[in-house]
């Protein structure tokens, strides 16, 4: 069995670190390198509103992020221009933008940002374009939210054209153009890899998967039941369901409020997810570790008890 795939989430890591100290992320990142992690992600939003701690805020603030369970003072740079900062400092890393809000941008010019970071760092970026939750901050942009996932599915037909043809048209009913030029072109052809994510495996999502993705990241365990749907699904669309990266991930048990998690009890899961065909894993630093400066050691100490003796 092929040894796992590591790779390091920064993003909500501020037990470690205040929100503002960008140049640890950057830090980290090249430390992930260094020890033989595959990739690094950050994910995004724009601004947050009431909602966001509708639910009360998480009971150990090194869980994940959820609809409802966070302070809406949370910090989220800018996920494409820290990565931007990471490429300029990594060889080999790939940078995975999770959870992309494209509804709440216009195609054009996100297009053009994600080719041009593709460009910069050689093929090596990973786009998690997804609709997210928060009413608030689809209201304060002035996008419906009834109409994300409508708005979605623009986006992904318009980048498709925008980073294959020259010039490229489009007739979507929100964003139509004629005759534009996009230019440079992604370094890969046909764009950055696409992966794609959700709490449930619902029609809309597996339809994206099937015809725009490379990567399926579930949040959370999907049921049997999906990942049969799943290949069935890529099948039946002439598609190879061994060609889909499977991205997994480790549990975190926290032993009270305050406390960080067992690393090896997390990892321990991980043989499992690779029997049901997961290859990928997300680990993020602060469940494991309150000091910003342990983060090299502890991405060796992954490592070392991931891979095969």
């Amino acid at each position: 069995m092929a040894a796992p795939r590591m790779l390091l989430i920064l993003s909500e890591n501020w037990t470690m670190t205040s929100g503002r100290d960008l140049a640890a992320l950057v830090r980290w990142s090249r430390e992930a390198e260094d020890a033989g992690f595959d990739s690094v992600m950050i994910s995004e939003h724009v601004v947050l509103g009431p909602d966001a701690g509708t639910l009360g805020l998480m009971a150990n603030p090194r869980e994940y992020a959820a609809p409802g369970n966070q302070d809406p003072a949370t910090s989220w740079p800018s996920s494409l221009m820290l990565l931007s900062a990471i490429a300029a400092v990594t060889t080999r890393l790939r940078l995975v933008a999770g959870a992309v809000l494209a509804p709440l941008r216009h195609p054009l010019p996100l297009a053009k940002d994600l080719a041009t970071l593709d460009l910069l760092s050689q093929g090596r970026l990973v786009v998690l374009p997804t609709v997210s939750w928060s009413r608030d901050e689809y209201a304060a942009l002035g996008v419906p939210f009834e109409r994300r996932g409508r708005l979605l599915d623009e986006h992904l037909a318009a980048w498709e054209t925008l980073w294959r043809d020259t010039p490229a048209s489009f007739d979507g009913p929100a964003y139509p153009f004629r005759d534009v030029y996009l230019e440079p072109k992604p370094y890969r052809p046909g764009g950055p890899e696409l992966w794609f994510g959700g709490s449930t495996l619902h029609p809309a999502l597996l339809r994206r998967i099937v015809r725009y993705g490379h990567g399926f990241n579930p949040l959370g365990r999907p049921a049997p039941a999906e990942l049969d749907a799943l290949a069935r699904a890529m099948r039946e669309a002439g598609r190879d369901p061994a060609e889909l990266e499977m991205v997994g991930g480790t549990r975190a048990v926290f032993p009270g409020p305050d406390a960080v998690a067992d690393l090896d009890r997390a990892l321990d899961t991980i043989p499992e997810q690779m029997a049901q065909g997961f290859g990928t894993f997300c680990v993020k630093p602060s469940q494991f570790t309150d000091d910003p400066y342990d983060v090299a050691a502890f991405c060796r100490r992954v490592m070392s008890r991931v891979s095969p003796p």
